[in-house]
């Protein structure tokens, strides 16, 4: 789905965060972005509603190397949480490269994490895509709150296919590059065995 830029030597890929409404997912956009190097990285943009918002960015990183002479360019976007803005989430999901599942660890959100992870299944597949073949991760997020799941339970529900997760605090910046570095590694091996 990536997409190249020969002028510029550039390959884009675009990896979506998704999750339930307030788990955390623009909190992980916004300390990426405020952490990249000025020179690094476009724009943040923000595409707001009455209650929800999307996020937007691009950024160039200078540690992951080239493919056959292209940097790459990663594109980072947040959907809206809310199921009532299923439009806008099938709309950012399409041409998807790679895809973090930001999960609410606390309990009371169990179902809100089961409910989009399925939205995100059927959303895929309604695009002619399935999540088992899209490079992919999970974060528990929220992890230093007191009422929350253990991992264990967490992986059981969210998690049965063992892809590579994370626990986190992206108010505090816990997790959240480790989380950015998994996917990102993940989308350029797909992309090098397709080329």
């Amino acid at each position: 789905m990536s997409f190249i830029n020969y002028s510029s030597r550039e390959i884009n890929c675009k990896i979506v965060y998704y999750g339930p409404g307030l788990c955390g997912k623009t909190t992980n956009l916004q300390f990426i972005y405020d952490r990249t190097r000025p020179e690094s990285k476009g724009k943040m943009i923000s595409l707001a509603t009455e209650t929800e918002r999307t996020l937007f960015f691009d950024f160039l990183p200078l540690s992951l190397g080239e493919i056959r002479g292209f940097k790459t360019r990663f594109h980072l976007y947040t959907v809206p949480g809310q199921v009532f803005y299923d439009a806008s989430r099938k709309l950012i999901l399409k041409g998807v490269d790679g895809i973090v599942f930001v999960a609410d660890s606390q309990e009371e959100r169990e179902d809100a994490n089961l409910e989009s992870l399925d939205n995100l299944k059927d959303n895929l597949i309604e695009q002619g895509m399935n999540l088992n073949h899209i490079p992919y991760v999970v974060q528990y997020n929220k992890r230093d709150l007191p009422n929350v799941m253990s991992v264990d339970q967490l992986r059981r529900m969210l998690n049965p296919d063992g892809v590579p997760d994370f626990e986190a605090v992206a108010s505090q910046g816990q997790g959240v590059f480790e989380t950015l570095k998994s996917i990102a590694k993940l989308v350029l091996v797909q992309l090098k065995k397709a080329k």
